[in-house]
């Protein structure tokens, strides 16, 4: 019991009526009419200056902040300090009252102050000093939801004969500990998985533990969590009641259907920094970790086979450009006519694919150097740049790994999976950045479509010769600055005279920058699949050739765009990155060229 009171009696005004915060959920709220007109600085009545108030714990740490404040004050402060720290009666009046209409929010109707009858926590107590664990706490293996009446679905009707839990109830079934904002390395009770980035024994190198479940929060040795940018959605699903807080998956038949064997670049720690190498396999060489330990280890990678089909792709087929196979091209099944029979028009092609989602986990020393950077100044950019998202990458040095609330990648093989580790066997490759407008509406103003379209038939022909394609398709929209703010340069661009001399200026105009895709990441992707040469590369960018052969791949031969396959609005981009540095293998442009290549306006209706 934590009690305050006023030792001057002439300072009376500067003490918060000697507050009793006793147990937080199982007091009574006691002489509550003593308090009545604390609003105007006004003493409780009461004789012994004392009122007993059973608060919610949220208000506990507010009201003991208070307390102790104002006994500092009346205990040091004299009329000429007052004066001399210009602090006025009226203000910490002020202040008594503010605080007062928060405390009587709290004990509103509204705000539970006895125990929660409708949903109770079984085994809780309340200790007198929060841990960093509620040894209480339901067990991993049950849902909190499920240890007293349900909670409405979405769009369930109300007045059924069991009473709806209140807001407050809800909240704290679903998070029955105090809010922890961080931890810190020596505080009790943390305990951290062993994880040794690099090690080739996966039993050495440890799982990656970013889970707060009760079973899980003390050995987390990664900040973060899973699912990269959806990890937001998946908090609005627990919080809207569709998704228990303590789910844990079953991965029986989820393993990969064709392997991706570790490689010696897996046990080098400069290799592969922006995602975990072992995340495929996460079911499989940790389950002793997830079953015996009951630790809440989830896969950051996901392998399956898949089935692609492009009308670009038809269109090629029909050409006789892409031969059908068998194998890797197929014939698609014919399609149906609205009165459901078969329609005699040309199905097209489809292609076989083995494919991999893969979610950042940074190793952030790692991170650090390939960026040329310290560890401490990447950790207190991400923590200042993101909204102090994430404090424990300040408070937390002793954890090296870091699940970014970013998009992934996905790859894409065409051909065996065995040919990509294979220096024997011709390997063709594309890196793409995502490009939403075009790669999947169409957009014009931009080459990503064309070059991606054909750097996947490219990767068809080598595979049909004998050798292996790979698509590595990454989610960087707008050069990694958005999509917003590409819109906002299109405006710019379109409506400032849209010439390629500019095409650079205006992102920067806008952004800042002219790119922040930042490629030295990129490779790890290559290293992960055991790629260590690269016969064909079908991209023209500096930046993403630099980045693949500074890692150790070698490339024999860059693809250009074939000009014929450049829609005519997009001149601009192209032009401008050729002039650049961009590679191509056909025309030069010079710095007196750009004012020469103009875009469409917005006025050109009419072709």
């Amino acid at each position: 019991m934590l009690l305050c009171t006023a030792p001057k009696p002439k300072y009376r005004f500067l003490v918060f009526e000697a507050w009793v915060l006793d147990d937080i959920i199982s007091s009574p709220v006691i002489s509550l009419s003593n308090v009545r007109g604390r609003g105007n600085g006004a003493v409780p009545t009461s004789t012994s200056d004392q009122v007993e108030l059973g608060l919610p714990r949220a208000a506990r740490d507010l009201l003991l902040f208070w307390c102790t404040l104002h006994a500092w004050l009346a205990l040091t402060l004299n009329v000429d300090d007052r004066y001399r720290y210009n602090i006025r009666l009226h203000d910490l009046q002020k202040s008594q009252q503010v605080l007062a209409a928060k405390v009587d929010s709290l004990l509103t109707p509204g705000s539970p102050r006895s125990p929660v009858n409708g949903i109770p926590i079984s085994g809780r107590e309340t200790p007198s000093v929060q841990p960093l664990i509620d040894p209480h706490a339901a067990s991993p293996s049950t849902s909190v939801l499920a240890l007293g009446p349900p909670l409405p679905s979405v769009g369930s009707p109300l007045g059924s004969e069991t009473a709806l839990p209140t807001e407050k109830e809800r909240e704290r079934a679903l998070y029955p500990s105090r809010v922890i904002l961080t931890t810190y390395p020596d505080q009790h009770g943390i305990k951290p998985y062993p994880l040794v980035w690099g090690a080739e024994d996966p039993k050495v190198r440890g799982p990656v533990i970013c889970s707060r479940l009760v079973s899980s929060l003390k050995h987390r040795n990664a900040i973060g969590a899973h699912s990269g940018s959806y990890s937001i959605y998946r908090a609005l699903a627990v919080a809207l009641g569709t998704l228990s807080p303590t789910h844990k998956p079953a991965y029986a038949l989820t393993e990969p259907p064709f392997p991706i064997p570790p490689v010696p670049s897996w046990s080098d720690p400069t290799k592969i920094v922006s995602f975990d190498p072992w995340g495929h396999l996460v079911p499989q060489v940790f389950r002793d970790e997830m079953e015996g330990k009951n630790l809440d280890v989830r896969p950051s990678i996901a392998v399956t086979r898949a089935h692609i089909k492009l009308s670009e792709l038809d269109e090629a087929a029909r050409r006789g450009e892409i031969p059908i196979d068998g194998k890797i091209v197929l014939k698609s099944r014919p399609m149906l006519n609205e009165d459901r029979t078969e329609s005699s028009a040309d199905p097209g092609i489809e292609l076989v694919t083995c494919k991999a989602a893969v979610e950042p986990v940074w190793y952030l020393p790692g991170v650090a150097e390939r960026f040329g950077i310290s560890e401490s100044l990447l950790r207190r950019a991400l923590f200042e740049d993101t909204g102090g998202m994430y404090p424990e990458l300040i408070t937390r040095p002793d954890v090296k790994v870091f699940l970014p609330p970013i998009g992934g990648l996905t790859v894409y093989i065409f051909g065996p999976p065995e040919y990509m580790r294979d220096d024997t066997k011709e390997l063709t490759l594309r890196v793409h950045d995502e490009c939403n407008g075009s790669d999947v509406f169409g957009s014009d103003i931009c080459t990503c479509k064309p070059y991606l379209t054909f750097a996947i038939e490219e990767c068809v022909r080598c595979a049909q010769r004998g050798g292996v394609g790979v698509v590595v398709y990454f989610r960087k929209e707008g050069r990694a600055l958005g999509e917003v703010t590409k819109y906002l340069v299109y405006n710019l661009r379109k409506r400032g005279g849209d010439s390629a001399d500019k095409y650079f200026k205006s992102t920067e105009i806008i952004a800042g920058v002219k790119d922040m895709r930042f490629q030295a990441l990129m490779p790890d992707i290559l290293h992960w699949l055991g790629i260590t040469k690269i016969d064909n590369m079908v991209s023209m960018s500096d930046m993403k050739y630099n980045a693949i052969v500074q890692s150790g791949i070698s490339i024999l031969k860059r693809y250009d765009l074939p000009d014929h396959l450049i829609p005519p609005d997009s001149r601009v981009e192209i032009d401008a990155k050729i002039a650049a540095g961009y590679f191509t293998s056909g025309k030069k442009v010079t710095e007196a060229d750009l004012f020469k290549t103009v875009g469409r306006t917005w006025e050109e209706a009419d072709h």
